[in-house]
């Protein structure tokens, strides 16, 4: 899982993929009608790949429209959690330099860490390699 501000990134771009979609079903499955008495629907001939309207029954659309909306706002919440993570928004300056120290020191005790252990193996290598050598074929 990345950071969060590529987690942020990633959910603003499905907010903005499900947006499309929500679009994209209601231009695709609403029932046409008349909004006043003058208004015409024009029988026009779709172009080669766009595709006509599939009208669902209006519960279905309704269902659907919420479903959506719903799916929207949850996608909008995580995002209002993400940003409240962020650090800086409640840190004070002071906060955030003495958490990079604190972490600048754990940094330095893993890198010990580390050069221990390649110690260790460096002098396990040499004694493995010199019970190798000193095995004799019978």
């Amino acid at each position: 899982m990345g950071d969060r501000l590529t987690q942020l990134q990633d959910a603003v771009d499905q907010l903005a993929q499900q947006f499309v979609s929500s679009i994209h079903y209601i231009n695709r499955h609403h029932s046409l009608q008349l909004l006043g008495p003058n208004d015409q629907i024009r029988d026009v001939k779709p172009e080669p790949g766009q595709e006509d309207v599939d009208p669902h029954a209006p519960e279905t659309f309704k269902a659907s429209q919420i479903e959506l909306a719903q799916d929207l706002i949850t996608k909008e919440q995580q995002i209002e959690l993400l940003i409240s993570i962020l650090p800086g928004l409640d840190n004070s300056e002071q906060d955030q330099e003495r958490n990079i120290k604190e972490l600048e020191e754990e940094l330095k005790a893993a890198e010990a860490q580390r050069q221990k252990a390649i110690k260790e193996k460096a002098e396990i290598m040499t004694k493995l390699d010199t019970v190798i050598r000193s095995i004799r074929r019978p």
